[in-house]
């Protein structure tokens, strides 16, 4: 039974594949507008291809790069002070030299956690400043989909097969662009 179903799965899939081989012979392309119900965007690219999307990721970016910076000043800075421990370690008791190096693993630790805490920070500011935009989007989305008479927008990767003509990501950029510009607050 279970053969049958992945024969007839296969065979559908061909078939689908066979279809969407044919789709460019009869599409009018992404140039020609028509009506359609369902509009599709690449969110990535509508995120990364609007002022607003560009402005928090270089703005994100410009922190991660500051977070690296520090980083290797305090690797840096750790490794010369583990060099001056090892130069010590033959001038002090093995006691006292046993301290110093707990005191200086229990310091490596307590920076690496605090890096990480940082790094995982950045990561949430980042999805944060995403779905942030996303809901931000949504009124301009919400025009383009009512001047374009759609039911619904979706995200390109969920479709398995689709007409360019339904994908309206440029449209959307240009929407948001005019509407939220880089996202900064209005000058007072």
């Amino acid at each position: 039974m279970r053969r049958a179903a992945g024969f007839a799965f296969s065979v559908l899939l061909a078939a689908t594949a066979a279809a969407a081989q044919e789709v460019p012979a009869v599409s009018p392309g992404p140039e020609v507008a028509t009506p359609s119900s369902i509009l599709t965007i690449d969110q990535d690219r509508l995120y990364s291809g609007t002022k607003y999307g560009q402005a928090v990721q270089a703005r994100l970016e410009a922190e991660a790069i500051s977070l690296q910076a520090e980083y290797r000043r305090i690797e840096s800075d750790l490794e010369a002070e583990e060099r001056a421990l090892t130069e010590q370690r033959a001038q002090l008791p093995a006691a006292e030299f046993r301290t110093l190096a707990d005191a200086f693993d229990a310091k490596v630790t307590g920076i690496r956690r605090t890096q990480d805490a940082k790094s995982r920070a950045l990561t949430q500011q980042r999805d944060e400043a995403r779905q942030t935009f996303f809901k931000t989007a949504i009124p301009a989305l919400a025009q383009l989909m009512g001047e374009m008479g759609a039911e619904a927008i979706l995200d390109k990767s969920a479709v398995v097969l689709a007409f360019d003509r339904i994908d309206v990501t440029d449209r959307a950029i240009e929407s948001i662009d005019a509407s939220l510009g880089d996202g900064s607050p209005p000058p007072k």
